[in-house]
């Protein structure tokens, strides 16, 4: 059964897409995800309820005076620049393997994430 969706959780949609994005993405930079999934659910999570409320992925782990000037400038849209350019994730999602936080898990089920979101 699928977990409920309000105002303050992400669509299945947007969800299972930051989902499949953030296994793909950490495969292709060879990162991995925390050591602790719930920080990774959360993570996606967040950016899944930014793509549907703001139509990008915005980084959920920092505050914005305004979000929908910072989704046009694309720098803290996930993956944001600071992560593209370094491999250095606010976030802790996408981890290099010498981080003492790096799990060895480049997956989460969508069951993980709705475990944890809707705690």
């Amino acid at each position: 059964m699928p977990a409920p969706t309000g105002p303050e959780q992400a669509s299945e949609k947007s969800l299972e897409a930051m989902r499949q994005f953030s296994e793909q993405y950490a495969e292709r930079t060879d990162t991995y995800f925390c050591s602790d999934l719930s920080i990774t659910a959360v993570v996606i999570e967040g950016l899944a309820k930014h793509k549907d409320d703001l139509g990008a992925p915005l980084c959920p782990c920092r505050h914005y005076e305004d979000k929908e000037a910072e989704v046009k400038s694309a720098f803290w849209n996930c993956p944001c620049v600071p992560m593209r350019e370094r491999k250095e994730c606010h976030c802790m999602l996408f981890l290099t393997p010498d981080n003492a936080f790096a799990g060895e898990s480049r997956e989460i089920t969508i069951e993980q994430i709705h475990a944890t979101a809707n705690a």
